[in-house]
């Protein structure tokens, strides 16, 4: 997916991505546990890249056709 990210944000314990066309997606943090368990100053604290988004201080990266293809089904099969 190319860089077509307009804006990123969180918001009541999830973590939602709006593309250039307006197609909105969004994912409870509870699916990525290091995002889940980080004060909110440092999930604020993200840059954007053409590949995804990512957090220095937490060492996270969440990949754009990642989020958009992510389902709370993979999350159940990797907490297995």
């Amino acid at each position: 997916m190319e860089n077509n990210i307009s804006k990123v944000w969180i918001e009541n314990d999830s973590i939602s991505i709006e593309t250039n066309k307006g197609e909105i997606r969004s994912h409870p943090l509870s699916w990525f546990p290091r995002l889940s368990k980080a004060p909110k100053a440092l999930l604020e604290n993200f840059s954007l890249s053409p590949f995804g988004i990512h957090w220095e201080e937490l060492d996270e990266d969440l990949s754009y056709e990642g989020f958009f293809s992510y389902t709370n089904e993979m999350s159940a099969l990797e907490k297995k």
